[in-house]
């Protein structure tokens, strides 16, 4: 990969300004800072844009084909930059996506829930391509950013790109979870990596009244929502709300244990399962990217792994996956059949639990992200619905 000049004047840039600023993510106070750092310059040559429609990512190389790689760059979609931690070569996508360039308008939703100001020590988690941490520390001043990376050589580059475009943060190369105690106290926590636990050195280095930024998510799926957390006068207890959905890849120490689908459902397993019929349709069930439902189930139902398999011949099974033992369980959705069939084997029963949960949102009136909370101390996580005084449990 490499890292040129970029033309800098372009229509479609001014356009993604616009749509920002038209949808709200885009607010006044980071104007300036949208017009002085370009993403593209922070984009290699060879990148791999997200379909969001498809849910796929594509080669766009910019040597080949420079007028899709500004198309691509001035886009508000998800751009992966690494796969598989470095390892993969060649033009194709990889297995896993493990760097990218986030969506524009998260990453300046994400900036205008930070609440950040000049002056104040902001810690970011995850440089990747490195806009992020040029971003605030345009905002905030030289200085006052440092900005954590794991991969030695993702950082390297997001150094360089930094460095030649005069903005100068603080680059370390370290586990995020662990933040960057030789630089504490700081004022605010910004994560553009995922965590399903909000890791303890991040309250404990932000100083009383400081605010923490993440997406935060369950081992469920991949639904994860925005997280904003306010830390409380005993400096080792944080609470907020979550604001709005997203997906992040997450921070490698959590990314959660690989399932093995024929670790679970042996060959004969269907036949020697528990069955049953469930009422719950496929409309009701199966959302789009995005939705409540997901997030809220993985609340809900601990240690548990959602996959959702295609439609094929107009049945399409849903798999649930016990992540502390060898629990399964398998709807089957069909068209045009009023009840599904359920099989289910394990210490747990994991549609059960699933079901319950369902139940309990709907009779919630089906709260969106924005209702729920997490209260973290130095002994847990502890979900909660509308406030942290009222309905609360350990997630």
């Amino acid at each position: 990969m490499t890292f040129g000049e970029v033309r800098g004047d372009r229509p479609g840039r001014k356009e993604l300004g616009r749509v920002l600023v038209e949808s709200g993510a885009l607010v006044p106070d980071w104007v300036p800072t949208f017009a002085a750092v370009d993403r593209a310059v922070f984009l290699p040559d060879l990148m791999w844009p997200y379909d969001m429609a498809a849910r796929a990512s594509v080669a766009v190389d910019r040597r080949a084909d420079p007028e899709a790689w500004y198309a691509a760059a001035d886009s508000d979609v998800p751009v992966v930059t690494q796969w598989d931690d470095g390892v993969h070569r060649g033009v194709g996508p990889g297995m896993l996506s493990t760097s990218s360039s986030s969506m524009p308008s998260v990453v300046y939703s994400l900036l205008r829930d930070l609440d950040v100001d000049e002056g104040m020590r902001v810690l970011d988690v995850g440089t990747g391509t490195g806009e992020t941490a040029g971003a605030l520390t345009h905002r905030v001043g030289r200085g006052s950013v440092v900005t954590v990376e794991i991969d030695r050589v993702v950082s390297a580059q997001a150094r360089e790109r930094l460095c030649r475009h005069g903005l100068y943060p603080e680059v370390v190369v370290g586990d995020g979870g662990a933040g960057c105690p030789e630089r504490a106290p700081y004022d605010r926590v910004l994560a553009t990596v995922g965590v399903r636990e909000i890791p303890g050195a991040w309250v404990e280095q932000t100083r009383v009244g400081g605010i923490v930024v993440a997406p935060w998510g369950t081992y469920y799926g991949n639904a994860d929502a925005v997280l904003r957390l306010e830390v409380m006068r005993d400096g080792e207890t944080a609470c907020g709300g979550f604001t709005r959905s997203v997906e992040f890849m997450k921070l490698r120490a959590q990314r959660g244990p690989a399932v093995v689908h024929g670790e679970h459902v042996p060959p004969s397993a269907l036949e020697s399962a528990e069955t049953s019929t469930t009422s719950v349709t496929e409309a009701e069930f199966v959302t789009g990217p995005f939705a409540d439902l997901p997030f809220v189930l993985g609340l809900r139902v601990p240690h548990c792994r959602q996959a959702v398999a295609d439609k094929r011949g107009g049945a399409r099974p849903v798999w649930f996956y016990g992540l502390s033992d060898r629990s399964w369980a398998c709807v089957m959705f069909r068209d045009g059949e009023r009840e599904a069939a359920v099989w289910q084997s394990g210490p747990r029963r994991l549609w059960d639990e699933v079901a319950g949960a369902y139940a309990w949102w709907r009779g919630q009136g089906a709260p969106g992200v924005g209702r729920f909370g997490l209260t973290v101390t130095p002994y847990g996580q502890r979900a909660w619905l509308d406030g942290p005084e009222g309905e609360s449990w350990a997630v």
